[in-house]
Order: structure tokens, then sequence, then C-alpha cells
């Protein structure tokens, strides 16, 4: 009679394992062909990105087809727009996080908000690049760096968004409730108890937000075009370092495409260096 009743038991339970057994495989799998690209996507970075690789690389003018030169002005107007970008859009971001977070979490205005919010971090960024030159670009008839700080702030502002208000709400409330029992102003339990406490998370927020807005192309082919030329004129079209690797990786000239590895190298490098800093911010003190 027992054995009756184990058998089913037993049945179910070797189709169970059967069943764990193929989706761990599929999942090995899946991870291991993921890995494979990536692998490859970064040895051929490494490779040709390190051939390309020079002093002149750094302190040289982008260069007219088979002449020598570098990147110098795609690497500072990439930075320059990049540090406005984040300087306009960090604040922008953190400022709403907080409001979110700390003084309406459930109004219409916190839910419409939020709404606006998700549609503009899953929006292509091609298609900010296009507001903004049908707003900025068209209106001004002519292209500026200006126009590409617009667009990449508008990149930042929603990730710092999500991050901030996220980060705050991870804050316990006894916090907050010491601090007003003992009489202290709703600003500064923000500024120096919730903030503070969430201040590794935020950083690593705006932190990934550069990470993301370094090698955007879409936009700045719409805004800030590009610069064969040194330029600090924001007014103007200026060069970035995505937008020359687009000219040049297309080009048929060896060169530009040495030079537009180069530069991949150096974005990857960037952008890796953000992510490291970002996990050394968050990680748990042991």
């Amino acid at each position: 009679m027992s054995a009756v009743l184990t058998d089913p038991r037993l049945a179910k339970f070797n189709s169970r394992k059967r069943v764990n057994s193929i989706a761990l495989a599929l999942s090995l799998a899946a991870m291991a062909f993921g890995l494979f690209w990536l692998a490859w996507i970064l040895w051929e970075t490494l490779r040709l990105g390190l051939g390309g690789l020079a002093w002149s690389t750094l302190t040289q003018m982008t260069p007219a087809p088979n002449e020598d030169g570098g990147l110098a002005n795609a690497i500072f107007g990439s930075v320059m727009m990049v540090a406005l970008a984040t300087f306009v859009g960090a604040p922008i971001g953190v400022m709403a996080g907080i409001y979110l977070a700390e003084y309406e979490t459930k109004g219409w205005l916190a839910s419409t908000t939020r709404f606006v919010n998700d549609i503009l971090l899953s929006a292509p960024s091609i298609v900010i690049g296009l507001f903004v030159y049908a707003v900025v670009v068209a209106r001004w008839n002519s292209f500026s760096g200006w126009a590409g700080v617009i667009a990449l702030a508008l990149i930042v502002i929603p990730v710092v968004i999500r991050t901030t208000e996220n980060m705050l709400q991870l804050v316990p409330p006894g916090l907050r409730e010491a601090a007003y029992a003992l009489g202290t102003p709703k600003w500064k339990v923000i500024l120096s108890i919730t903030l503070r406490a969430a201040r590794a998370g935020v950083v690593t927020g705006v932190l990934l937000a550069v990470a993301r807005i370094a090698g955007e192309t879409a936009p700045l082919l719409f805004t800030a075009l590009s610069n064969q030329f040194w330029t600090a004129d924001m007014s103007g079209p200026v060069a970035s370092l995505p937008v020359t690797i687009f000219k040049f990786a297309m080009s048929p000239y060896e060169n530009w495409q040495s030079l537009a590895w180069a530069g991949v190298f150096l974005i990857t490098v960037a952008v890796l260096g953000l992510n490291i800093l970002a996990r050394v911010l968050t990680r748990n003190p042991q």
C-alpha cells in the first residue's frame, strides 16, 4: 500500500527534477552565449583600440583623410557637453526625486510625474534628439553644443529621479521620526539625515546617468552635429567622441577607422570606470 502511494510522488519528483535540469541547462547556455559575444566584442575593442591609440590621439585634432591626427577636439567636446548636461540634469533629478519620496508620494502630481518619468526612461534617445532638434535647432536655424547639452540632460533627469526616489524610500522611517521628535524642520531632516543616508545611492545614480550619456550618438547627430576643429563655443556645432566614431567608422579611410577604434576603446574604459566607481560606492561595508 505504501509503495503504491509513493510511486506517483516519486514520478512527480523525477519529472520536476528533469524540468529543473532542462531549465538550468538552457539558462547556462543562454549565459554562455551572451558571454561569448561580450568577450568577443571586448577582445576586438582591446585589439583594435590599443592598436590605434597613441599620444597624438589625445593631443591632435581630427585629421583629413589619409593624414595624421587625433581625437583631442572630440574628447574635449564630449567632456564639456557631458559635464554641462550632468550639471543641469542632476540637480533637477535629485530635487524631483526628493519631492516624490518626501513630500507627495501618492498625489496626482506625483503619479503624473512618475508616469512621464517612466516614458522618458524607456524612450529611445533618438526620439529625444529629434524633439530637441524640432524645439531648439530648427527654431534657431543652427546646430549647437547647447542643444546637445539639453538633449543629454533630458536623458540624465529620469535616471537620477528614479534612483534618488528609490534610495530615499530605503531610508528607515525611524530616522525621520527621531529627527521630527527633536523638532527638526522637514527641510533640514531631508538635507542632514535622509539625503545623507542615501548619498551613496544618489551619487551612483548620477554616475550611471553619466555613463549612459557618455556614449550617446543619436541625440548629438540632431543637435550638436560635429566640428573638425577645436572649439569651446557652445553656440555652434561641437565635436563629440561618439559622433566622430560614427563618422570615422563609416568611412573607407584606414586612418579614420583606426581613430574610430581608439575612440571606442576610450569610451569603453571611461564607462567601465564609472560603473566600477558606482559599484564601489554602493557596496556594503563588512
